[in-house]
């Protein structure tokens, strides 16, 4: 009897240990996976959807013809939400934009910027071209600024556009355009260290005073440079 018991104790002990070997498994089993999970978070961006037009501008590849093109929802609406405010903030006399020049990355949600056309008198001008390097170009960088996160010129004066909300963080393309602009729209003589002193007497010089570096202020100070470089107002 004694040797049965001791049977059956040992058999609930191997039993119980298999048990908790199970939970101890299935456990290290699931924070795997989970740990997996979470080190390779997948992105969802919005679905793609095929456009030929951003706002009423038709959409041109940089050789000039005409393209449809597959992108991301959100990115295709806030740049039509840009496209509205560039033109918005533009001379009287220019049209709404008729041509968008431009190019799509894969992805949909990125651009490359290479013209913004315009019609005055029936005839077609370049309200915005890469290879200009003026003002309309930093007025142009000001309205991009204004409404996405990254904004970044290349060397051929392209400029690159990612998705995103707007705002102020500080990245070295805001901080190199913010330089730019005191310098070369509202002169300025601004260091990419002492900016912000700069875009506030431009901001106080339009009536506007603020923290150019708060998200109100980074809007503020990209809309009247906007303004200001398409001649829109002079602020004098």
């Amino acid at each position: 009897m004694n040797d049965n018991g001791q049977a059956l104790d040992r058999r609930r002990l191997l039993a119980g240990a298999a048990a908790a070997s199970a939970v101890t498994l299935t456990g290290l089993a699931v924070a795997t996976t989970t740990g997996a999970a979470a080190a390779a978070p997948t992105r969802t961006g919005s679905p793609l959807v095929a456009r030929d037009r951003v706002g009423a501008a038709a959409l041109r590849a940089p050789d000039g013809a005409a393209t449809a093109v597959r992108i991301q929802a959100d990115f295709h609406a806030r740049l039509t939400a840009w496209l509205a405010f560039w033109s918005a903030n533009s001379p009287r006399a220019w049209s709404t934009p008729a041509h968008l020049v431009a190019r799509i990355e894969p992805a949909g949600d990125a651009l490359v910027l290479h013209a913004i056309r315009y019609r005055r008198d029936d005839e077609l001008y370049a309200g915005f071209a890469a290879a200009r390097r003026d003002a309309t170009h930093l007025a142009t960088l000001a309205s991009l600024h204004h409404h996405f996160p990254s904004v970044r010129s290349r060397p051929d004066g392209t400029v690159r556009v990612g998705d995103g909300p707007a705002g102020f963080t500080g990245t070295p393309e805001q901080v190199a355009f913010a330089v730019a602009a005191c310098r070369e729209l509202w002169a300025e003589p601004a260091a990419a260290g002492r900016w912000t002193a700069h875009a506030g007497r431009a901001l106080a010089r339009a009536g506007q005073p603020a923290d150019a570096a708060s998200h109100a202020g980074w809007a503020a100070f990209t809309r009247i440079s906007l303004r200001r470089g398409l001649g829109t107002e002079s602020y004098e």
